[in-house]
């Protein structure tokens, strides 16, 4: 279907086009695909990383106190839910910006696709057996210096990757587009690892990514669009959001529904999220992915349900946004396809909305989180008016430099 045709079936594409905020409500078919991918892989997950806890904790001091799970909490923020006119419910910030290891969403993902990587070299080699203790691994770093990992990022993915992958002793080499932030470069080089710098966006450092890596057997390439592992990563956090509501005698049913907003680039780590939350509590969360209004590829490729077939750029849409983890032009269609019936629908975000909200939770609640986390505050105010339990996933923050930090502040004003 052609660019005007697209805009006659759906006129909201034309304010897209003029960078306006919108609302798509999903009104697609619910019912899950299980086909796609199966709970029984989030379970999977779940256990590969408990296995892990033993090398991890060994390797991440700041680990030891949670026994080697990589986890953040969940906070009540009552005062900045104050600042939401009409606020109706309990407002919660799902910390995960505080995620040891790499600060951000992208440890849940990133780090656990990078742990499937070296079970599966240990084991090919005798580094490990079946019923080991992982904490063997810490003797598997000329093994595993033998292997690369790649990766396409605008940043936070190429953290989790480049960290941990340097950890276990891979040659990381990460793929950054020209809207990653010059911190997270310096942070990745200072561990060893290959930053390969482009001037396009995203789609390009990870189409060059996934080109280099493909000449090279020994190579991994952890591929952001389409990564089955990557998502059992991320889904994983449902079950453990699902523990966390429970000890805080928090009840998700038709009277107390839980509302989710989760930040979108690409689509994998909350489309990953969504799958968890969707099996977890069934009809009775209501989940809506955020997005910049430079950056909305998401809310098009499912509006359209054209996905992957269709970019920001296709309607002259920029992709500049100070959200740089949600500078993305095209969607995973992987993901989107999957999401058609789970996602409750998207919204866009001004980024002076990002700033405003930066500001107003930093000085109710002492908490700093990136640009990016905010697109997930918009929907509260959205849905202000629903009852029940509100949850904004914070995505990135903490390893953000104090001089990023005071660089930030100055947009507040």
């Amino acid at each position: 279907m052609g660019k005007q045709k697209l805009l006659e079936r759906y006129p909201t594409l034309i304010r897209m086009m003029n960078y306006e905020e919108v609302v798509w409500e999903n009104d697609y078919d619910r019912a899950m695909n299980p086909n796609t991918f199966t709970i029984e892989e989030t379970y999977d997950a779940e256990a590969r990383l408990s296995r892990f806890s033993s090398y991890l904790k060994e390797v991440f001091p700041a680990l030891q106190k949670t026994n080697g799970i990589i986890e953040s909490p969940l906070v009540e923020v009552p005062a900045f839910a104050r600042t939401i006119d009409g606020f109706n419910g309990r407002l919660y910030v799902k910390c995960d910006h505080e995620l040891p290891i790499s600060g951000s969403i992208k440890a849940r993902g990133g780090i656990y696709e990078v742990l499937v990587f070296a079970e599966k070299v240990a084991m090919v080699h005798g580094g490990l057996t079946e019923g080991d203790d992982y904490a063997k691994l810490v003797n598997c770093r000329e093994l595993f210096a033998q292997y690369t990992i790649a990766v396409g990022s605008t940043g936070n993915l190429g953290l989790s990757i480049g960290l941990m992958g340097a950890t276990l002793g891979f040659s990381v080499t990460v793929h950054m587009s020209a809207d990653a932030k010059a911190w997270k470069k310096d942070l990745l080089r200072s561990r060893g690892v290959t930053v390969v710098e482009y001037e396009d966006d995203y789609s390009a450092a990870v189409a060059n990514g996934r080109a280099q890596a493909a000449m090279d057997p020994r190579c991994h390439f952890v591929d952001d669009e389409n990564s089955r592992d990557l998502f059992a990563g991320y889904s994983v956090a449902a079950l453990r959001l699902k523990q966390q509501l429970d000890e805080a005698n928090i009840t998700v049913n038709e009277e107390q529904p839980l509302y989710v907003y989760l930040p979108c680039g690409v689509g994998g780590a909350p489309g990953g999220v969504a799958f968890g939350l969707k099996h977890v509590f069934g009809e009775h969360v209501h989940i809506y992915f955020a997005e910049p209004t430079h950056a909305p590829c998401m809310t098009i490729g499912m509006m359209t349900r054209l996905h992957d077939a269709v970019s920001v750029q296709d309607f002259g849409i920029d992709g500049i946004t100070e959200a740089d983890g949600l500078a993305v032009g095209r969607a995973s269609g992987f993901v989107g396809q999957m999401m058609e019936g789970m996602i409750a629908g998207c919204y866009t975000v001004d980024d002076a909305f990002l700033f405003d909200s930066m500001r107003k939770l930093e000085e109710t609640e002492g908490m700093f989180l990136e640009p990016s986390a905010h697109a997930a505050v918009k929907g509260a105010h959205i849905w202000k008016q629903q009852r029940g339990t509100h949850i904004v996933w914070a995505t990135g923050g903490s390893m953000v430099p104090d001089e990023e930090r005071y660089v930030y502040r100055q947009m507040f004003k």
